[in-house]
């Protein structure tokens, strides 16, 4: 039976190289491709992490869903206290909504999409 596995994940925003600046020095992945509409990072996973311009974008808003999320991303980090802050020296948010009591950090990206760094 085929099977499809994932190959990437591509967020909207309105500034593609910036948020794709965000990602790469929080992850460490790098570069793949680059144009005025659409950057993509890769760290030779095979999954890979786009980001493509969208006109009249609007940010989500969360934990309020007058802009629903859609999505969120989820990122393991070894340290929680040390990523959060190097995600908010980076240019992230963190909304005063926690959930989950401490087990992990809910953040904002630069354009607004809410992820979460969990151990």
């Amino acid at each position: 039976m085929p099977g499809a596995k994932l190959r990437g994940v591509t967020l909207d925003c309105a500034d593609p190289q910036s948020l794709a600046g965000f990602y790469g020095a929080l992850t460490g992945m790098s570069e793949l491709f680059s144009s005025d509409e659409f950057v993509a990072l890769t760290d030779g996973s095979g999954c890979d992490l786009g980001f493509q311009r969208v006109a009249g974008y609007r940010p989500p808003q969360w934990p309020g869903q007058d802009v629903p999320q859609q999505l969120h991303l989820d990122f393991r980090a070894d340290d929680l206290d040390a990523m959060e802050a190097l995600a908010l020296e980076l240019g992230a948010a963190r909304p005063d909504r926690q959930p989950g009591d401490g087990r992990w950090r809910v953040l904002l990206d630069p354009a607004g999409h809410p992820f979460c760094l969990t151990p």
